[in-house]
């Protein structure tokens, strides 16, 4: 049934930049976008603008970041992106490397706070690498500082030092942008389960006993949020072990590079699971959390399914359109349920598809 115009909310002009990227980009980025456009039909008010970031963009301008590209950013409300690099990138100057390019757009957006949800759907148990009982019902939300930490700290790089070549790179935080990211966690974890387990590593490094100082601090604002510290390797360690202990996890940079990946595979899939990346107004630029698969690129192998949930936190976090949200979520709930999967997610006496045919079935349950 189509839903009319008067159920969405707030109807102003959303504006959106599309920026496919890379490797399998283009392909789950038109999935994403033709959600949108049903969307539209129905009289969700969407205004889509495509440019160029990553490999694409360098081979295109020289840039990672294009100057048009990041004014295309700044004006819209929301950046959809895909996922950028690829081999044939890896001998460039590091300047003009692809990651470059994703490193710039979170740093000039300010998008500070890195979402990113490890939920495993009921019919997709079997495909994760734990035992049943361990993931059964697992529901972890990772907060993940993303424009500070050792990733942008200065001095680095790399020289020679009596006669040999050095690298070096800084780990740096300060307590302001610690407290900010707290914030999004005790907020986040408020509107859950009320958990929170801040994870450092303050037994060697100086910077994160500091981390571990301000959330403490913050954590006098939040008394509904039980808060809790773990070190980062004891937490690798348990999201293995006993992954389902865990509500919301907040931590730094690098830290939080690591252990959302790890998470993303206690669900059976990296394939499966979007993310938000959010300044201090809700703007954000939303993706899926995995690469850019350049080997499967152009055989319509890829799931779609990341993306697609990431314009549905989209929708939720910078629009505030909750109803669309939960339509496209429970359309992929329900794709699942009918058997449909990508090779990733296959699995005996399901119904094999590629990425556009998983696309299709998106759209027909909605």
């Amino acid at each position: 049934m189509a839903v009319l115009l008067s159920d969405f909310k707030n109807l102003s002009m959303m504006k959106i930049a599309v920026l496919s990227g890379d490797g399998i980009g283009p392909e789950i980025v038109a999935q994403a976008v033709r959600v949108l456009d049903a969307l539209k039909k129905d009289g969700l008010a969407v205004e889509l603008e495509y440019g160029l970031i990553g490999g694409c963009a360098v081979d295109a301008t020289g840039k990672p970041y294009p100057e048009a590209t990041h004014r295309l950013a700044s004006q819209a409300d929301a950046v959809l992106l895909g996922a950028v690099g690829g081999p044939r990138y890896d001998t460039l100057p590091r300047h003009q490397r692809p990651e470059r390019g994703l490193l710039a757009i979170r740093k000039e957006l300010n998008l500070f706070a890195n979402l990113r949800p490890a939920l495993l759907y009921p019919e997709l148990a079997n495909a994760s690498s734990l035992k049943y009982d361990v993931v059964a019902g697992l529901d972890i939300m990772i907060v993940r500082e993303l424009t500070g930490d050792i990733y942008f700290g200065e001095p680095r790089g790399i020289e020679v030092r009596d006669g040999q070549r050095v690298g070096y790179n800084t780990m740096i935080y300060n307590e302001s942008e610690i407290r900010r990211i707290a914030h999004v966690a005790f907020q986040a974890a408020a509107k859950r389960q009320g958990r929170l387990c801040s994870v450092d590593k303050m037994n060697v490094l100086e910077c994160t006993q500091l981390w571990r100082d301000v959330v403490i601090e913050v954590a006098k604002e939040y008394p509904q949020v039980a808060l809790s510290h773990m070190l980062v390797d004891n937490a690798a360690m348990q999201l293995v072990r006993n992954p389902k202990q865990f509500d919301v996890i907040v931590t730094g940079n690098m830290f939080g590079d690591i252990l959302s990946d790890e998470a993303s595979m206690l669900t059976g899939s990296i394939g499966m699971l979007p993310s938000a990346s959010l300044d201090e107004n809700n703007k954000g630029l939303y993706e899926p959390i995995h690469g850019s698969a350049p080997d499967i690129a152009g055989k319509d192998l890829a799931n779609p399914l990341a993306t697609i949930l990431s314009a549905a936190m989209m929708l939720r976090y910078t629009f505030n359109q909750e109803e669309a949200a939960q339509r496209i979520e429970s359309a992929v709930k329900k794709v699942l349920a009918q058997g449909f999967r990508t090779k990733d997610i296959d699995e005996p006496g399901m119904k094999p598809v590629g990425t556009k045919a998983m696309g299709d079935a998106v759209l027909a349950a909605m």
